[in-house]
């Protein structure tokens, strides 16, 4: 296909992996990680995210207030706060790396096979930072659902439930696992563009030699 083109395939993991990444550094900040409403008390709703709690009522709004101490903290979000910055940073640092790798854009001093190098080690970072969004978010998921199984708490008691920011994460880590995996296929696709324009045997050479001889035949 004319469009699929190393060049073009590079410029989609560059956006697939931005994405991925304004997602995760999004989904980090939520506070709708976990919610909760009582029947008891419909006019409630809470809100628990990695950095604090959020209490929505009808007659004040929303008020959010930080957890007092890390160490008080449940030993998923203290992991998932951790984790969260790290894909923030390796997802931010493949970004970056890939930008300049990109075919079109000129540096001043160029060692041969930069470009290549770069990309590959977008593509790993890349996948770094999707699989730290993953896997905090896959934790307090589990948590989630063997708290709200949990047969020592009484039936009339609020559970926690999945929240609006489990989902995104989830979107924002395979976004960043698929973008990674595009500069991989980027990398490959110019190694292939590469070899074939530098074998003259190549079918596509063939083929143009064919065309300039029948051309200065005629």
């Amino acid at each position: 296909m004319v469009f699929l083109t190393a060049k073009m395939m590079q410029r989609t993991a560059l956006f697939v992996t931005v994405g991925g990444l304004v997602t995760s550094l999004i989904t980090t900040f939520l506070p709708h990680w976990k919610t909760m409403n009582s029947d008891l008390n419909e006019v409630e709703n809470w809100f628990s995210g990695l950095w604090h709690t959020c209490l929505y009522t009808e007659e004040v709004g929303i008020q959010c207030k930080a957890y007092d101490s890390i160490m008080g903290l449940p030993m998923d979000l203290q992991i998932s706060r951790v984790l969260m910055s790290v894909s923030i940073g390796t997802g931010a640092s493949a970004v970056l790396a890939a930008f300049p790798g990109l075919e079109g854009v000129e540096m001043c001093m160029e060692p041969p096979g930069l470009k290549r190098r770069l990309l590959i080690f977008s593509g790993v970072l890349s996948w770094v930072s999707g699989l730290t969004t993953l896997a905090p978010v896959s934790v307090v998921a589990y948590t989630t659902v063997v708290d709200f199984w949990d047969e020592g708490f009484p039936d009339v008691m609020p559970r926690w439930e999945y929240g609006e920011a489990m989902f995104s994460g989830w979107f924002g880590g395979l976004a960043l696992v698929i973008g990674g995996t595009l500069f991989f296929v980027a990398v490959c696709m110019g190694d292939y563009d590469r070899q074939t324009s530098s074998v003259p045997n190549s079918p596509q050479v063939k083929q143009k030699t064919q065309h300039y001889l029948k051309t200065e035949v005629l």
